[in-house]
Formats: C-alpha cells, structure tokens, sequence
C-alpha cells in the first residue's frame, strides 16, 4: 500500500454567535467553562480557511460534538464551513455525538438565557449525510455509524456510540455484531482498517480511568473488541485533551487511542496522520492558528490557556469566597458542614506556598519552586493534565516535590478500594504520578507500531 496521510480535528463545538454569546449570565456561565464559546465561529472559521489551503493531505477527518450544543443554526453554519472544504478539494468524514442533538440548548443575551431551536438526534443522518454517509461503502444508520474507503488500502470505521437503547453510550449488541462484521470484511479484504469514535475508548490520563464519564462506557470490552477484530488505531475526542494510549489484549493485540484536544479549547490541536504501512502509524500535532478576535494581542495559544487557567483559578477562588456557589455549579447539596470545609480548604489552597506545605509534610522542595503559592501548582498541574505531555516528571523540581507528597500520603492512598477501567485494582501512587508527569507515549508526536 502507498502512504495515506489525513488531517483530523475535533471537538469543534461550532456556535452560531448571532444566538446570542453575551451578557451578565454568560460571563457568570464562562467563569467555570474550559472551552471558548462566543469565539467558536471564529475559531472554526480560521481553522477550516487553514485546512483548505494546506497540501499535505486531501482527506480531513472530525470525531465529533459538531455543534457547541444542538443549536439547529450551529448545524446550518458548520455545514457552511464543511462545504466549502469539500468545495477546495478536500474530502470530509465527520460523526456527530452527544454535543449535537440536544433539544433544548442555550445561548445568552442582556435579557439572560434564551433556547434557540434545538436538533433531534434522527435528524443528524440528513445533516451530515454528505459528509461519510452517502459515498460509505457501510452504513447502520440506527448507530449512525459508516465505513468508508478512505484510499486504496485504508479502510474508515466511523464510529457513534451514543444511540444504544439503554443510554448509557456505548456499543450495544447489535452495534458490536456490526463493528465485528466491517472488521472481518476489511480483514478479508486486505485493508488497514483505522477506527473514529468520539468517546475515548481508553481513560486520556491514568486518573480518569476511576471516572466513568470521562471515556465510553465498557470501555475495556471495546477496547478488546476493537483489537481483537484487527482495530488497532481509534481516534477520539470528548475530552478536549491531548494524550496517546496503548492497551494490549489477553490475546497480545494492541490497541492506540489517538485522543485529540478540541480546536475551540487549550491545548487546541490539529493532527496530521500518515498511515506509512500496515503496521505503522505517524501521528504529528500542529497548533491551532490565530483567529479573528480581539484577544488582546493574545496568540490563539495564549488566549485559549488563559481561559483554561481562568476557569481553574476561579474554582479555587470560589471555594474560600463563596463556597456556596461551588456546590451549586457540581450540583452538590448546600450543607453547613460541607460548605465550611469547602470553604477551608479554599483558604488552603489560596493562601498557602509550597514551601510552607512541604515543611507542614516533611517533603524536600527545591528552592526554586517554595516561594510558589500552592493555587498557582495546582492550576498548572491540571492544565498539563488536559495539555499531555504532563512535564512534572521526576527529576525537576516540581516533579520531585509531588511525588515525594505522594510517597507521604501512601499508605492512605493503599487503604482506598478503587478499580481501574478493566476492573483490576487501581494502584492510585501509581495512577497519580503517572498523571503528573507523563512517562510513557509522546501525546504530541510519535510513530506507532500497530502489531
């Protein structure tokens, strides 16, 4: 087979701005919001005009949440933009999830929040249909799911998991005999077959593997199914973070979850994908380029790691000065006791500098970071999380210093029962260092071995 090479993007969460992106409840709504959303247009704008000029591929792939939140005149915009990429010459897959089909979405003005017309999940199939749907060589249009040939030797299986009649989205029984079916067909056929789903099939950072709603559902079984049958790419979505995985099968099949971060979102990321051979995949990461918005004189960079950053230091900050708020944006009942603790550890968190915490703990800290206020570490720490490539590995300062406070707090951490993704007990030192520093894949470059 020849070298194919494809752009994919997700996440792009296109927002219709003449809806309404402005006023005293959205300025309320965005302080706890990671992702751009009056932007959004604009954003997607600037990377589709990018994408229809560059020559490196003619193929661009999009894994999902189309629309910021089912508006039907987000859908009728970002169909504008999908249509002059394919006007330029490129050819566009896309598969739409839970992002798309809400009926009952939102958008602000100076009255407050207002509903604009909203999309029903069925009507997602004519929407898209130009894009996958009507040249597919496979279709299971009750999953919204297709295949395609994406060139002589690669197959696509474009993947929705969101339609299993139980809700819980994941690959219900008739969907997995499907996915069995298309894989065994490309097998038989002699094509390399790369997978799309919006949902990580594996947790983008060990942490998440304890949270249910941060991949799909049954997530090991997918990824078994997925391997096994011959799968051993899938590129997804839904967490607006970077990261690369790798899982291996009780019968030695491996399986990579290529996770992108969303385009409107830090870290805001494009791949490039050359698929060289059968058995080997070339992943490459451009950033997202500037857009037409007054940042400031922000690069698209900094303004998008700012409003990450915002959200985080607002959290923190609401904790110590109204905790009230807090519990009410998590949904969490408004007890005294609770809110008093929220409130304390707010303080902590605001007030405190490492230095002071490692002697508290009896942890060595390199001079160089004592002097950082613990809120500024934290902020930093999550933000790396969802940027990948996490740098607080051992051997810097700050590295260092977390896991010595892990080493202090474990023999705490061994007494929690916690289970991983596959139901194996999770190691949580383990899990948390790993999140802090990344020691394994590159998220951002990196050639993988597929068998």
């Amino acid at each position: 087979m020849k070298e194919f090479s494809f752009y994919l993007i997700t996440d792009t969460h296109y927002f219709e701005n003449s809806l309404g992106a402005y006023g005293k409840e959205y300025d309320e709504f965005m302080r706890y919001e990671q992702k751009c959303f009056a932007e959004t247009q604009s954003i997607n704008e600037s990377v589709f005009s990018w994408l229809e000029k560059v020559d490196e591929a003619d193929t661009v792939l999009i894994a999902g949440d189309l629309s910021f939140n089912g508006e039907k005149e987000s859908h009728k915009g970002f169909v504008k933009l999908l249509d002059k990429l394919q006007e330029s010459g490129k050819k566009v897959y896309v598969v739409t999830a839970d992002h798309d089909f809400k009926e009952h979405p939102f958008a602000f003005n100076d009255t407050g929040r207002i509903e604009p017309e909203g999309t029903k999940r069925e009507e997602l199939f004519d929407i898209y249909n130009s894009f996958g749907f009507c040249d597919a060589i496979a279709v299971d249009r009750q999953h919204l799911s297709y295949v395609a040939q994406l060139c002589d030797g690669v197959r696509l299986l474009a993947l929705n998991n969101d339609g299993s009649n139980d809700g819980r989205r994941r690959f219900d029984e008739e969907h997995i005999e499907w996915i069995k079916q298309q894989a065994a067909q490309a097998k038989a056929d002699g094509q390399t077959m790369i997978a799309m789903n919006h949902f990580p099939i594996l947790p983008c950072q060990p942490i998440f593997g304890l949270i249910g709603s941060t991949m799909q559902k049954e997530s090991a079984k997918a990824a078994t199914l997925l391997a096994d049958a011959g799968v051993h790419i899938v590129f997804t979505g839904h967490m607006h973070q970077q990261s690369i995985n790798e899982y291996v099968t009780e019968n030695g099949n491996k399986l990579y979850d290529v996770c992108t971060g969303s385009i409107i979102a830090d870290p805001a990321i494009i791949r490039l994908v050359t698929v060289k051979d059968e058995n080997t995949v070339e992943i490459k990461s451009i950033p997202t380029p500037d857009f037409d918005w007054d940042t400031k004189g922000k690069t698209c960079k900094q303004y998008l790691q700012d409003t990450f950053d915002a959200m985080i230091s607002n959290t923190l900050t609401d904790m110590k000065e109204e905790p009230k708020r807090i519990l009410r944006k998590f949904g969490v009942k408004q007890t005294p006791v609770l809110m008093f603790a929220v409130r304390q550890a707010g303080k902590l968190l605001n007030s405190i500098k490492l230095g002071t915490l490692c002697r508290l703990l009896f942890v060595k800290c390199d001079k160089s970071i004592r002097q950082m206020k613990l809120k500024a570490f934290a902020v930093e720490l999550v933000r790396n999380v969802f940027e990948g490539n996490q740098p607080m590995v051992e051997g810097t300062p700050k590295g260092d210093a977390f896991v010595a406070f892990l080493k202090r707090i474990k023999p705490i951490l061994n007494k929690i029962d916690a289970k991983n993704f596959d139901g194996t007990k999770a190691d949580l030192f383990d899990l948390l260092k790993n999140t802090a520093g990344n020691y394994d894949i590159d998220d951002y470059n990196a050639v993988l071995k597929l068998k």
